[in-house]
């Protein structure tokens, strides 16, 4: 095998698992996708950019390239959404799921930077909800909130560096009163506010995403899963029935991707199973007296919890991290206790909808964007903040072949330990270190 061409192994398992992990999916059940999909690629196409991966980051690619005059195609192996932007739990957030991460490696001042970038993504996704005309249900408001003692001057250090360190002056603290008279639960002992970040139905805005794409002239694929990348001068990606020959790729596809990357990139993320349910509707007074400006809301734990009201008066409720993948409806009984933990009062509700999906995790959980020849470019790594920072990653992705690089290389500084013991050992291991965590919260 020549040096510079990756072949890929079947990704069907993983496949197969994600797809029973959204068999019962209320976004699936409350979007409408298009009559049909895509095409498959069939035969020879030649484009500036082929992007690899029809969800945020590479329909955004795929709008951030055709805005500077590139032609676009875009391949998906399944269909636009069918990942992790279609089954994720729709929070649209500034900053990363480790801000000290991003200081300690970038120093001050570049965090101050990525900081600013973060409240640029979130700022992106309402231009192009305006832009397109997106029906997605997007909702103002967050609260990051604390459930234990010590978790609470945990998260005042957070909202003092975010606006003192970080340049982020929009937050406000809520003590145990305020707190509790915006969210209906004695759960929580302090809260914090933030008005620019909100939450939306994702998939509706993926395909809102992918309508723009089309409309934009960027074509897309589906079900053309990439069997090999010839690297080059003029890269070629190949499907089993087609080919794209190109100046620029693009690799987006993140959990579920397979082995586009080569190993030593792709053993920097690993896949982590996340589980939602959907209860019934409660109407929009019950609704609106759990929470009353309805956020979105998360705590500070490291195993969290996350939840939130949609748009049809639903509570959507979150969290029970693994890497194993089990069944949502093996799980949805101790969601549902979670659920009940913050909001007794949900005990007589009805859970109509339980489903879960692979999101992708670094190890110090900053965001991974690099490229492995000059025009052969990758983002991944979002690690749940992947709603508003693949804007920003497309964002640096399609700048960076324009020529503008700064964006790119900045994220680029960020230094990534790949998981041990291989694709066969890395669930294993997670599982470890997730028990290790587990048993550290219970003190």
């Amino acid at each position: 095998m020549n040096a510079s061409t990756f072949r890929f192994n079947s990704t069907v398992s993983l496949d197969q698992r994600a797809d029973a992990l959204v068999a019962n999916s209320y976004y699936e059940a409350s979007a409408t996708r298009p009559a049909a999909d895509d095409p498959v690629l069939s035969g020879a196409l030649e484009a500036d950019v082929c992007v690899i991966g029809a969800g945020f980051s590479g329909l955004s690619v795929a709008l951030e390239c055709r805005a500077r005059g590139m032609s676009v195609i875009v391949l998906d192996a399944h269909r636009p959404g069918w990942g992790a932007s279609g089954r994720n739990g729709g929070q649209t957030l500034v900053g990363f799921a480790k801000d000290d991460v991003i200081e300690q490696q970038l120093g001050n001042d570049g965090a101050r930077a990525a900081w600013a970038l973060s409240v640029e993504g979130v700022a992106l996704v309402r231009e192009r909800i305006a832009r397109y005309g997106i029906d997605c249900d997007f909702t103002p408001g967050y609260l990051t909130v604390a459930t234990k003692p010590k978790r609470v001057p945990d998260l005042r250090a957070w909202m003092e560096s975010a606006s003192r360190r970080w340049g982020y002056d929009k937050l406000a603290w809520l003590d145990t009163d305020e707190i509790r008279s915006r969210v209906a639960s004695r759960r929580y002992l302090a809260g914090v506010y933030d008005p620019l970040s909100g939450h939306l139905h994702p998939l509706k805005y993926c395909l809102g995403l992918a309508d723009a794409a089309r409309r934009e002239g960027a074509q897309l694929f589906a079900h053309s899963p990439v069997v090999e990348v010839v690297r080059g001068t003029r890269p070629v990606v190949r499907t089993a029935a087609g080919e794209v020959r190109c100046r620029f790729v693009a690799a987006c596809g993140n959990a579920t991707i397979g082995d586009v990357l080569p190993a030593t990139v792709a053993a920097r993320i690993a896949p982590i199973a996340s589980y939602i349910v959907a209860t019934e509707p409660l109407g929009q007074e019950r609704a609106d007296a759990l929470i009353r400006q309805r956020e979105a809301i998360c705590d500070n734990n490291f195993f969290l919890d996350y939840f939130r009201l949609s748009a049809d008066h639903r509570v959507l409720f979150g969290g029970r991290a693994s890497s194993g993948g089990a069944s949502p409806m093996q799980l949805s009984d101790q969601i549902r206790q979670r659920m009940i933990d913050v909001f007794p009062q949900l005990g007589d509700v009805r859970i109509d909808y339980a489903w879960g999906g692979f999101v992708d995790v670094t190890r110090n959980r900053a965001p991974d964007f690099g490229s492995i020849d000059p025009n052969y470019f990758y983002v991944q790594g979002f690690s749940g903040h992947g709603v508003a920072l693949t804007g920003i990653g497309a964002r640096s992705v399609a700048k960076a072949m324009a020529g503008d690089t700064g964006t790119f290389d900045l994220f680029a500084r960020l230094r990534h330990a790949r998981f041990p013991g291989g694709p066969a050992l890395r669930g294993p291991a997670l599982e470890l270190g997730m028990m290790y965590h587990r048993i550290m919260e219970l003190f």
